[in-house]
């Protein structure tokens, strides 16, 4: 593993949070993987192409992106142990061999220069503690004329997630943080422009897309699922009982409304961020 400078993050992703989603990688590939088609639409993968997947996580990602390259290969990297260790075995169960999972931080790892035709990300690039390091990192590993294309969360006013966690707010901190930071730090697509221009990249574009994501089978799942995620999970435990209670009341009161034959489910806004080397 390569050094790691984003410990905060390395602690989290090694500790509840990276275990939660290792161990429910369907569950956050059903919240998330609506918007796969855009992601690989604006990636444009060729047969032969080398694929670096940013943030790879539990890797349903890099294991696409490595079918979209049969001739080529793909390379997932990761902060997190546990998702890595999912990353790999779902490879090997689904028989994909052009693909290999790196533990190690981007804005520091040794990527090397003018090996990958693409770069991509879910929903995975907004953590760095510092983003124009880790861009200008990916961008030197990317061939003259690469492609980057990522997926980052829009502002959550408006959204129907934002609604849910709205409901929460009586008792409850946001658990993304404000709109700005965290999960939503390149919410203002001005800010991702600008990051990445700073990088070195050119021809920065953002699209707002949207795509269902199914959060759980029914209220009592989804609520479950929503509580037990680690931003959730956190604040709940230091909001009390009588406020724990409450939040997980509206919490699923919030949700009824989404409830339907195919589960739950929330209507996701992101934005679509396209770059060339």
């Amino acid at each position: 593993m390569s050094g790691i400078v984003n410990t905060a993050q390395s602690e989290a992703w090694n500790g509840y949070e990276g275990r939660h989603w290792a161990e429910h990688d369907g569950r956050y590939d059903a919240v998330n993987s609506g918007f796969n088609d855009f992601l690989f639409d604006a990636a444009g993968i060729g047969e032969r192409d080398r694929v670096l997947d940013i943030g790879c996580g539990n890797g349903q990602v890099t294991r696409l992106a490595a079918v979209r390259a049969p001739l080529g290969d793909a390379t997932g990297i990761d902060l997190s142990a546990p998702m890595l260790a999912t990353a790999r075995a779902r490879a090997e169960a689904e028989g994909v061999a052009n693909v290999r999972f790196e533990q190690g931080d981007v804005q520091v790892f040794p990527l090397g220069e003018e090996v990958f035709d693409v770069a991509l990300s879910r929903f995975a690039v907004t953590f760095f503690a510092d983003p124009v390091a880790a861009f200008a990192n990916v961008r030197r590993a990317l061939k003259p004329g690469g492609r980057l294309a990522f997926l980052c969360m829009t502002a959550l006013a408006g959204t129907d997630l934002g609604t849910v966690f709205g409901a929460l707010s009586p008792f409850l901190p946001t658990p993304t943080g404000e709109d700005g930071t965290g999960p939503t730090a390149f919410a203002d697509p001005e800010r991702a422009r600008s990051v990445l221009t700073d990088a070195g990249f050119r021809e920065v574009t953002a699209t707002r897309v949207e795509a269902d994501q199914v959060w759980g089978s029914d209220v009592a799942d989804a609520a479950g699922f929503i509580a037990d995620w680690g931003p959730v999970r956190y604040h709940l435990g230091l909001a009390g009982e009588e406020a724990a209670n409450g939040a997980r009341d509206a919490l699923s009161a919030a949700l009824r409304p989404f409830a339907g034959p195919g589960g739950v489910r929330l209507r996701g806004a992101a934005w679509l961020v396209r770059a060339k080397s």
